[in-house]
């Protein structure tokens, strides 16, 4: 039998394509339907598109591939994706090659929503049943019954099949997206950045190219014309950041004015405008230029995505105030460390040097808090911060890297300490009152392959170093400085070992009064011999204790290991003789400091009045009122309160006048010069002159000769400690030395 016979069977009405093609002349210009006429029968191919010429189906036109073999025809699907229908031959150049194409089509090529109908015009090699379903078969035909008019409907109900898989794909698909899309969108770095992903989005769903979209906002409280434009493509580019009612053209205007004012999305003809209503971000719209018709999944699609989005607009506002927070000091609004260190990285990263990061670090910054309150300390870093935007904010990267630092990345043109100098000792106007403030700076060089992390804290290294050389220094990061810092922490995890395995002991050295001769006092003095009976330099330890904190548990347990002495000293008979005990700042400043010396006497059982706190005049940065007060209920307990070091700090006569104090100490520097001119003791004269004044005892500390202990008789001093009489010695030998007085 030919493979055309039975197609033009005399019965077959022609008219029945009439009315299909009439309406098809109108349609054209749409997209095509692809059909694939696979058959190794030329007349077939001929016949199929002569009985389909001009048919339309779902509004579209049919276009006619052709394949004369089976390999043919799979390398033409390997090729084109989108082939809705393959009208197949069984047999070609095998019995079964149709079916093995079949195999090859939905197994091997992936291809499940081409629609596949078998035809044969020997009905022997008809596929079982389950031949037809294992291999997806649509519908199977033999050529002698496919008349026009059943062509015509089988091949409708294929096509038909065929887009009902497609808007599934599209249908999940179009999810997908809108769940990547939401994604993405809660991610991008404010409102604007969303509403070009929006507009982006929008044309990725519906297919079409992102140009010629326009997003206006309706901010709070805001009539339709002062809405604004907060992104647009292609040939509304130039509208961003205009108002509605700047835009010429009326479809354009009017269509975001109605769907801003109604709340709905619009679907035209050529456009579409898309509703996103917002709570914590105000309500927005965007237009799409579309002369392509929405599909019915399309419009479902559309309205997941704006109910997805909106809820994204919402959270836009919450993101970017998280992003804030993380990237962005809140109370200056400068860069955080965060920040500043992916600018260092970014910039290296760009080949731009030579660069340099510089650290900033207020003085006794904690000190004036104290003194003037936090709202006070809060103006001053305020001013600092605009000062620095002042001189560094043209090229340079400016940040506020914690409490009371700044950090500065530029050029090293800019950023360097000759540069910076002015801005070390600068006073700031607060609440109108000129304020001197010093800073410390420390500095790196930073060049390609540095992270940032490493170059803040080298910078941070070199700071250290700067504030070693007193108030409102600068120093430079350099290996060296990077070892004795290494040095330093070492030094700290030593000694915080060494208070642990009580390597740390007490000494004490004896006070003497200058007229009878008599030891009255004796002063506690810590000192650390390590496993291998090295011996540390209190100057040294003292110090890391003081900058680390730990001098506060240092100073505690020196407290009471001296209380527990003084219980020794009197049961040998020593009852008079007071102990003197060095308190540092960072122990004063402790809300619970007087508790803790009480709590100290109250387990020695020690009088209150033979214990004598020795105190510095840094304490003077905590604030007059605050120490007073201190002071004065130490004082009320009995304790007597010696000024240490007196002259060598923040000398201030109306503070010392208004502290009860009981002893002044005169620096061992003013005592040692006059070794080497014994005629210079108008310091150490004027503070005798003072104490008395002020009705308080005078004590020289560091006398080493018998014409110092003359000279200070000559003054009036009344007392003196110093290698003269005794070194600091321990509590085994302090008490035979007493006994040899």
């Amino acid at each position: 039998m030919s493979g055309v016979d039975g197609f033009f069977d005399e019965g077959d009405e022609l008219l029945k394509f009439e009315d299909e093609i009439a309406k098809g002349l109108q349609r054209e210009s749409a997209e095509p339907w692809h059909i694939l006429i696979v058959d190794d029968d030329e007349d077939v191919h001929q016949a199929t598109e002569f009985a389909l010429n001009g048919v339309f189906i779902l509004d579209r036109p049919l276009n006619f591939l052709h394949a004369y073999s089976a390999k043919e025809a799979l390398d033409i699907l390997r090729q084109k994706n989108d082939i809705a229908v393959i009208l197949l031959d069984v047999v070609m150049e095998s019995e079964n090659a149709g079916l093995v194409a079949v195999g090859v089509i939905r197994d091997e090529l992936g291809l499940a929503n081409p629609r596949i109908v078998l035809r044969t015009g020997q009905p022997g090699y008809a596929p079982e049943i389950e031949t037809i379903r294992r291999y997806d078969i649509n519908d199977y035909k033999t050529k002698n019954e496919l008349t026009r008019s059943k062509l015509y409907t089988t091949l409708t109900a294929a096509v038909r099949s065929f887009d009902q898989l497609l808007r599934l794909d599209a249908s999940r698909k179009g999810l997908e997206q809108i769940v990547l899309a939401s994604n993405q969108l809660i991610m991008e770095k404010g409102v604007k950045n969303f509403s070009s992903g929006v507009i982006m989005q929008m044309a990725a769903l519906v297919g079409v190219k992102p140009e010629g979209m326009v997003c206006a906002c309706a901010e709070n409280n805001a009539t339709l014309d002062q809405c604004t434009v907060l992104a647009a493509t292609g040939m509304f580019s130039a509208l961003i950041g205009h108002r509605l009612a700047d835009i010429d053209e009326p479809r354009i205007k009017n269509s975001l004015a109605r769907c801003l004012s109604e709340h709905r999305n619009l679907v035209e003809e050529d456009h579409m405008v898309l509703f996103f209503a917002g709570h914590n971000l105000c309500d927005f719209a965007a237009f799409i230029d579309s002369n392509i018709p929405l599909r019915e999944i399309d419009h479902h699609l559309l309205e997941v995505f704006c109910t997805n989005i909106a809820i994204c607009g919402d959270n836009v506002k919450l993101v970017e105030k998280l992003r804030d927070l993380a990237y962005i000091d809140p109370i200056l609004n400068l860069p955080n460390r965060s920040y500043f260190i992916e600018a260092i990285e970014r910039a290296l990263a760009e080949g731009r040097v030579p660069q340099v990061v510089a650290l900033l670090d207020v003085d006794q910054f904690a000190e004036i808090n104290d003194m003037f309150g936090y709202h006070y300390g809060d103006l001053l870093l305020d001013a600092i911060a605009r000062r620095l935007e002042r001189r560094f904010g043209g090229g340079a990267v400016i940040a506020r890297i914690s409490n009371d630092t700044f950090a500065i990345f530029g050029d090293a043109v800019e950023v360097n300490p000759e540069s910076m100098q002015p801005l070390l000792n600068p006073s700031f106007n607060i609440e109108g009152v000129e304020r001197p403030v010093s800073m410390s700076a420390g500095f790196v060089h930073a060049k390609s392959g540095d992270d940032g992390a490493t170059l803040l804290k080298n910078a941070s290294i070199a700071i250290k170093r700067a504030k070693e050389c007193g108030l409102g220094q600068f120093a430079w990061y350099s290996p060296d400085v990077a070892a004795a810092s290494r040095e330093r922490v070492q030094l700290l995890q030593d000694l915080r070992q060494a208070l642990k395995q009580e390597m740390l002991y007490l000494v004490y050295q004896p006070q003497i009064d200058l007229n009878t001769k008599k030891v009255v006092g004796v002063e506690a003095l810590m000192r650390w011999c390590t496993a291998e009976e090295k011996f540390i330099s209190p100057e040294l330890f003292v110090s890391v204790a003081e900058q680390s904190g730990l001098i506060i548990n240092l100073g505690m347990w020196a407290l009471r290991t001296a209380l527990h002495a003084v219980r020794h000293i009197q049961d040998r008979g020593y009852t008079d003789i007071r102990m003197a005990v060095n308190v540092s700042t960072n122990q004063l400043r402790q809300a619970n400091f007087v508790e803790e010396v009480n709590a100290a006497l109250c387990d020695s059982g020690v009088n209150p009045e033979m214990l004598e706190l020795e105190i510095t005049e840094s304490v003077a940065v905590l604030g007059y009122s605050f120490v007073e007060k201190k002071i004065n209920v130490l004082r009320g307990m009995g304790i007597s309160i010696a000024i240490d070091d007196f002259g060598t700090g923040y000398s201030s006569l109306s503070y010392l006048g208004r502290l009860p104090v009981n002893r002044l100490k005169i620096d061992r520097s003013f005592i040692l010069s006059l070794a080497s001119d014994i005629n210079n003791f108008n310091i150490p004269q004027m503070v005798v002159l003072l104490g008395h004044q002020l009705n308080m005892k005078v004590i020289a500390e560091g006398v080493e000769t018998g014409r110092q202990v003359e000279v200070l008789r000559q003054i009036g001093c009344d007392e003196a400690q110093g290698f003269l009489y005794a070194r600091g010695m321990t509590l085994s030998e302090l008490l035979p030395w007493l006994d040899n007085q």
